[in-house]
């Protein structure tokens, strides 16, 4: 961003990141300014009079009345271009590791580093000629930005006309790559870069209802609580819980073109984790570093509290650009709950009326703006077949785990997955700690219909008769829990045990295990038609005079709970002969019955 030599007002008050300038006037709402002649960047957030209120985005220790604030004339913006793939950003893009080699451990206020790189040369290659028509959003041609990605180089919002020229070869990113010419007849340079105001939402031409699952590898998720591409998700949980391990789970395997981790208010030392982590993960598309399709941005609790809640619109609009190309885009933000206390302070230092728990009264729309940018949409552009999407999944962080405070209301009213995290279950060591009683999914009919014609012509049905077992286990529990389990019959028994198998052999799954950490959709399909299969010859068993004891104790069951552990290229024998085997020791169970009767 240049600095402007262009004084407009007077700072007549500090009161932490959030400042008071008289003389602005002419300034608008969500412009961005530079403050004092240390220049920090300060975005102005109201307007009374000639009196602006200026959040700034560093530290303000060591400003005082008097001193200039200078306008840019620009709202808060982001460059968009190759380049971002693989970069740690802070919450108003500012690219870390540069400013890491420019000036050490800490951020100097007031630095002033390109957000791209102006020096790298990209190798553009053309797919469109001249004397093309082509308007806003068509594609100009693609850049392989890293091993794994190739970028589309997009006709910009707002733009079109006739193609005079079109460049081949290496450029930077301020470098036209082509020409047009409108229909007013005038030549517009089409450089890669674009730049784009945070907190505006890129246009598309429709958004359509998201019919496909996001496929994650993880159980609980795929088949009880799917999510849908372009479908929205929130991660509430106490401290400690998995939050952030069911975020990276989805960063790593969810079948989603890129990957937008923002880390958003978190403790540094969690924030370091993913910074170190990411970079050796290895893609299961590629076997490279998952870090050649994703994009971090880092704003940990100690950065300054205005950049954090700029970082969820940074976080965003790049998962939007990404969107427009056509891609599926997965946006990861840890945490909302950061964000909105975000929103707090800055709405208590400019002396709003406060809502419930302190919060803004607009804390619900703010919320509900971030969400609704996420969705599956028809891209701008002549190819009407173009579509992308982006399914944003949002961790909320509640005190005490309880989700009744504001943030967690404000978000349940928006997304359609409420995956609700359970202390109990994170004390028992079972990952994903999502409670299967509380949880909920309101994509799943779509779902399963689909999965229905793709995967399994069952899927539906054994989803619907999986939760009805689960939740016979909750009532069986609590009879168990009153007067004991000798007062359950032989068949209640045997439901608990097919819910233990669930609970054991289904859901819970290691996230660091080569094999278990990912299962495909067959596989689990498989693995829960099994559970259901045994069951039901264990009740034919049973009414067939067959010892619960007997049937209880069957080494099946062991088989069984191993199957998830069978790498994806061996399964498909070994399922076959697991049937065989559980047919055969039920045959053998029935057969030592008769004979102990006759």
């Amino acid at each position: 961003m240049e600095k402007s030599n262009k004084a407009v007002g007077v700072i007549e008050k500090v009161a932490g990141p959030l400042i008071m300038a008289s003389g602005m006037a002419d300034v608008n709402m969500f412009d961005v300014v530079r403050v004092s002649d240390k220049h920090l960047i300060g975005e102005v957030i109201e307007l009374r009079g000639d009196i602006a209120s200026v959040q700034v985005y560093e530290e303000t220790a060591g400003l005082g009345p008097g001193e200039p604030v200078y306008t840019t004339g620009e709202p808060l913006s982001i460059e968009l271009a190759p380049g971002m793939l693989g970069q740690i950003f802070d919450g108003i893009q500012r690219p870390l590791a540069v400013i890491y080699a420019q000036e050490g451990d800490r951020i100097t206020r007031g630095v002033d580093v390109p957000k791209l790189s102006r020096e790298s040369k990209w190798k553009f290659e053309p797919t469109v000629k001249v004397g093309d028509i082509l308007s806003s959003g068509d594609i100009l041609g693609e850049v392989q930005e890293t091993p794994a990605f190739r970028q589309k180089i997009m006709v910009p919002p707002g733009r079109g006309g006739v193609v005079d020229w079109i460049g081949e070869g290496d450029f930077t990113i301020i470098e036209p790559v082509a020409s047009l010419i409108d229909a007013d007849g005038k030549k517009i340079d089409i450089p890669m870069l674009q730049t784009w105001p945070v907190r505006r939402g890129r246009p598309y031409k429709e958004k359509l209802t998201p019919t496909e699952p996001m496929m994650t590898g993880i159980r609980t998720v795929d088949v009880l609580f799917p999510i849908t591409r372009g479908g929205v998700a929130a991660v509430p949980g106490p401290f400690g819980s998995g939050k952030t391990v069911v975020q990276q789970q989805l960063a790593r395997w969810s079948d989603a073109d890129i990957i937008v981790y923002v880390g958003c208010g978190e403790r540094g030392n969690e924030m370091t984790d993913v910074l170190m982590e990411f970079p050796e993960l290895k893609d299961p598309r590629t076997g490279l570093s998952l870090m050649n399709r994703t994009v971090l941005i880092a704003n940990t609790s100690d950065m300054p509290v205005a950049a954090r809640e700029a970082s969820i619109y940074t976080g965003i609009t790049i998962a939007e650009y990404f969107r427009d190309m056509g891609y599926k885009v997965a946006i990861m933000a840890d945490s909302t709950s950061r964000w909105a206390e975000a929103l707090r302070e800055i709405s208590g230092r400019l002396e709003e009326m406060p809502g419930e728990e302190g919060y803004p009264a607009y804390l619900s729309s703010r919320i509900a703006e971030f969400y609704e940018r996420a969705g599956y949409v028809s891209c701008l552009g002549s190819d009407n077949s173009r579509v992308g999407a982006i399914s944003a999944i949002g961790a909320v962080s509640p005190p005490g785990g309880d989700t009744s405070e504001p943030v967690s209301q404000a978000t349940l009213r928006i997304v359609k997955v409420f995956w609700g995290l359970s202390a109990d279950l994170a004390h028992a060591r079972h990952f994903p700690a999502i409670g299967w009683l509380q949880s909920y999914s309101l994509y799943r009919e779509a779902v399963c219909d689909w999965y229905d014609k793709n995967v399994d012509a069952e899927w539906g049905a054994k989803v619907l008769r999986t939760m009805a077992i689960l939740q016979q286990e909750a009532e069986l529990n609590e009879i168990v829990r009153l007067v004991g389990l000798d007062a359950l019959g032989f068949s209640d028994r045997l439901a608990l045990e097919c819910a233990r198998s669930i609970r054991e052999d289904f859901l819970q799954q290691d996230a660091y295990h080569e094999v278990d950490t990912y299962n495909s959709a067959g596989k689990q399909m498989k693995i829960l038609k099994t559970i259901h299969l045994w069951y039901d010859k264990a009740v034919t068993a049973l009414e067939s005079g067959a010892q619960f004891s007997s049937i209880s104790t069957m080494g099946i069951k062991e088989t069984i709970a191993r199957m998830k552990y069978v790498p994806e290229e061996e399964f498909e024998a070994s399922y076959e002969k697991l049937l065989k085997d559980m047919d055969d020791e039920f045959a053998a169970l029935t057969n030592e019955e008769d004979e102990a009767y006759a």
